[in-house]
């Protein structure tokens, strides 16, 4: 499972530990991944994603993971985010039939 945030894309940064005396050796900066569950309201359950604390709070200030997906061009979502993006718009278009009916 490759260390990226699935909603941002943040992943693994490289650069170098420096000495006082100025030697440099390579180091990684991890990204701060956290699992985080997602109630979406058009599947009626959570959803478990790897996020990153910006990714989280973006989510928090669209209204949820189903606006978000939504409201947000297919060009700027992950392949894993399509997905979703795929299955929430047919329940959501399920739920309004229903509705309607």
């Amino acid at each position: 499972m490759p260390r990226r945030c699935a909603l941002s894309g943040k992943s693994v940064q490289y650069g170098h530990n420096v000495s006082h005396a100025n030697n440099k050796s390579k180091r990684r900066f991890m990204s701060n991944l956290q699992v985080a569950s997602v109630l979406s309201d058009a599947l009626g359950h959570t959803v478990r994603l790897r996020l990153t604390p910006r990714g989280i709070k973006t989510i928090e200030h669209n209204g949820g993971i189903d606006a978000y997906l939504l409201g947000t061009n297919n060009s700027k979502l992950s392949p894993e985010m399509l997905t979703l993006k795929r299955r929430v718009s047919l329940a959501k278009a399920k739920k309004d039939a229903k509705k309607a009916a």
